[in-house]
């Protein structure tokens, strides 16, 4: 089933000089690739407090690199042959379209990457879900073959080893909508959508722009690959009704499906196009991680390492070994009968939700934080019979209360630090209770990263006292 990657059909970038805009994770990453491979670089930035003594110590010995703060002016775009902008740059940033209108190509990380990649991808996007299903896909992949790597928004910049992948590689790749704002020729063997729900609206303003960015993720597809849809979630299978240039397959919980990976009698099986009848892969009641969209995230992930060419026992013995991933449900703690679990990547509601709906006890739950102009309707709306108190903290505090009121939950206290949120769980919750840190918003009102978040929240709870 697994074809060669094809070569990348786009400019050819030896000897160019190229700028990467955004001094950061992403930038240096992309910096380095271009460096390593003997592309002239400019790495710039708008901030001018950066210390560009340290930014040019991260490459010491490289004399084709060098780095521009503040004004990116008519000069430095006149050296340019390519431009590479991190994801965390709008696409309709003035700068960029300065660069756009001086008619300079303009590529994301994943293109970059992608033009040294010698691996076979498997991509996977989606609203939520996104990084247990790479990270267990990767986990498959690595107890397959040597020298494969889970990289993307995950954590670790594709760009960081996209040249030291042989055609042997496999790909584990997670995909933002961001990052595929910037795609131009990436074509992975294998793609995903898990699912589609909003989020990210004060980037991509409407749903239509959202959902279209994920949808990208087939747009260089054929017929010799795959795309992994979520056949549960209506909205993704909607929207992916006008994809007509890769093979569809589908996984479902609820339906047995003509073609594609599904659960009966608590047994999931495939049904595949080149294999007659049904193909048993594993028993449910033997996966470690908790919640139906875990039970998603594990049918995505069976279904991609199926189409690359994965071994069934591989995939069933990874499954049955995985525990999750960090600030994802995790559990962290349990003090007189009260669990603490840490679920600070649920940074929007529908990730929220699904936390909420995984827990198997009554629930103190600590929210709030920074405002992508969610609605948070739905969220409350699951917390009669799951949620006792919500704690409330962060910037969206006055939105979110106004919302519970209307539904009619008025259990809500207001902190000022994830400490005191803390320490109120440890005073209030009862025995044989959760307490769940599922914030439904995104963290940069109050700390870095939504990592940030949740480490700190494992040492406040590692630090109280046992009752």
């Amino acid at each position: 089933m697994v074809t060669e990657k094809l070569v990348t059909d786009g400019l050819d970038i030896t000897g160019k000089k190229v700028i990467v805009a955004g001094a950061g994770r992403s930038g240096l990453a992309s910096s380095g690739l271009l460096i390593r491979n003997g592309v002239d670089v400019i790495l710039y930035d708008g901030n001018e407090s950066l210390d560009k003594e340290e930014l040019l110590a991260n490459f010491p010995t490289a004399e084709n690199f060098k780095v521009v703060l503040g004004e990116l002016t008519d000069d430095l775009l006149e050296e340019a042959d390519l431009f590479v902008i991190s994801p965390g740059i709008p696409v309709d940033a003035p700068f960029v379209n300065k660069v756009r209108e001086k008619g300079i190509p303009i590529w994301g990380e994943i293109e970059l990457a992608y033009y040294f990649n010698n691996g076979i991808i498997a991509a996977i996007t989606g609203t939520n879900g996104k990084t247990t299903t790479t990270s267990l896909v990767g986990e498959i992949f690595n107890n397959y073959r040597e020298n494969s790597i889970v990289v993307g928004n995950i954590g670790l910049p594709f760009t960081k080893l996209a040249d030291m992948t042989d055609d042997r590689s496999l790909v584990a790749l997670e995909v933002s909508s961001f990052q595929l704002e910037t795609i131009h020729t990436f074509r992975p063997h294998v793609s995903a959508i898990l699912n589609l729900t909003p989020d990210h609206l004060n980037r991509h303003y409407t749903l239509d722009n959202y959902y279209d960015a994920k949808l990208r993720i087939a747009e260089n597809q054929t017929e010799e690959d795959y795309l992994v849809i979520n056949y549960d979630d209506a909205e993704t299978r909607e929207r992916t009704e006008k994809i007509t240039n890769v093979h569809k397959v589908y996984f479902s919980h609820e339906t047995e499906l003509e073609e594609g990976a599904y659960v009966r009698d608590g047994k999931i099986y495939i049904k595949s196009w080149d294999v007659e009848g049904e193909q048993y892969i594993l028993d449910v009641d033997k996966i470690k991680i908790l919640g139906i969209h875990n039970l998603e995230n594990v049918l995505a992930a069976t279904l991609i390492a199926y189409y690359m060419d994965i071994p069934t026992e591989i995939i069933r013995d990874t499954i049955y070994s995985f525990n999750g991933v960090e600030h994802r449900i995790e559990f962290v703690r349990e003090i007189a009968g009260v669990k603490y679990y840490n679920d600070s990547k649920g940074t929007n509601p529908d990730a929220a939700i699904k936390a909420v709906q995984a827990m198997r006890s009554t629930t103190i739950l600590i929210g709030g934080g920074y405002d992508k102009e969610s609605d948070y309707d739905e969220w409350v709306e699951t917390f009669p019979g799951k949620v006792r108190v919500l704690v409330l903290l962060g910037a969206t505090a006055d939105k979110i209360e106004r919302c519970c009121k209307s539904h009619g939950f008025n259990e809500i206290v207001r902190v000022g630090s994830l400490k005191e949120a803390v320490d109120y769980c440890y005073s209030h919750a009862k025995p044989g209770e959760s307490v769940l840190l599922s914030p439904a918003c995104a963290s940069w009102d109050m700390f870095k990263s939504y990592e940030e978040r949740g480490t700190l929240f494992k040492v406040y709870v590692n630090g109280l006292e046992e009752k």
